[in-house]
């Protein structure tokens, strides 16, 4: 009987360890929301025009990392919330995931009109704007860009994910054969507010401009940008801001994301 016993335990034993061995663990999860230049289109390079969100994986092992873009054109940080994009990708964050944001280019824009009624207020305070949105018709408590780079940290955090934040990359506007430095709008912003909740921040802006800087703006112009566009890069620029993305995250001390680096 107590042979029995022991031959049981044994085997229960052993089916534990390969039921155990044969669980493969969960993948970590990389998000990106952003717009355009994060992913044009659909992402398949349409008119030459492609964001870095799509050529990111390649410089990343995605057999350990699952990076889901859920970046779309002509979203601002305010309306990639209000339309209910951010909801659906909160709903999918685990504890240990990587949420990417890149916003700004669009929130300039009006805050209401008939076509777009995508801008932000200007600035990281808590200023509001009650509005009947001409567009979807709804009534609308607009916030500054701050108050929705902060909505998107903590919620991130708040799933147990880590935020990174990236300031918006630098269009195909040379000025004296340099790319201009803004010393104030979205990019400050989005450093100010990262650093004040707690995110890791990358200066996606500086990084990308001093390469552009290095090849200067004929070459930018004749192989990053198409003529047509001053915003969205061709493949080639695509794959300058994914490098820099992915030399950003080396950059940050704490960040594991840098393990997943090819």
């Amino acid at each position: 009987m107590k042979t029995n016993f022991i031959r049981l335990a044994i085997f229960s034993l052993f089916c534990v360890v390969v039921l155990a061995a044969s669980i493969k663990p969960r993948p970590v999860q990389l998000f990106l929301i952003g717009d355009s230049t994060v992913k044009n289109g659909s992402g398949k390079g349409a008119d030459n025009l492609w964001g870095w969100g799509t050529v990111l994986p390649e410089l990343f092992d995605t057999t350990k990392i699952k990076i889901h873009n859920h970046a779309i054109g002509g979203r601002s940080s305010r309306t990639f919330l209000t339309e209910g994009r951010w909801e659906k990708v909160l709903a999918q964050l685990q504890p240990g995931d990587y949420v990417i944001m890149q916003f700004g280019h669009n929130d300039g824009g009006a805050i209401n009109d008939t076509t777009r009624a995508r801008g932000s207020i200007k600035g990281i305070g808590n200023e509001t704007e009650e509005i009947d949105n001409l567009m979807t018709k709804k009534h609308e408590v607009v916030y500054t860009y701050g108050y929705y780079m902060r909505k998107y940290i903590d919620e991130a955090k708040a799933k147990g994910a880590i935020p990174i934040v990236c300031s918006p990359v630098p269009r195909n506007i040379f000025k004296e054969g340099k790319i201009e430095r803004p010393t104030t709008g979205y990019g400050p912003w989005a450093k100010q507010v990262a650093q004040t909740n707690g995110a890791d921040f990358i200066d996606l802006y500086d990084r990308v401009a001093n390469r552009y800087g290095k090849l200067g703006p004929e070459k930018v112009q004749a192989e990053l940008f198409t003529a047509k566009d001053h915003t969205h890069t061709t493949e080639a620029g695509a794959r300058i801001n994914a490098q820099e993305v992915v030399a950003g995250i080396k950059n940050l001390k704490k960040n594991k994301l840098k393990r997943y680096i090819r």
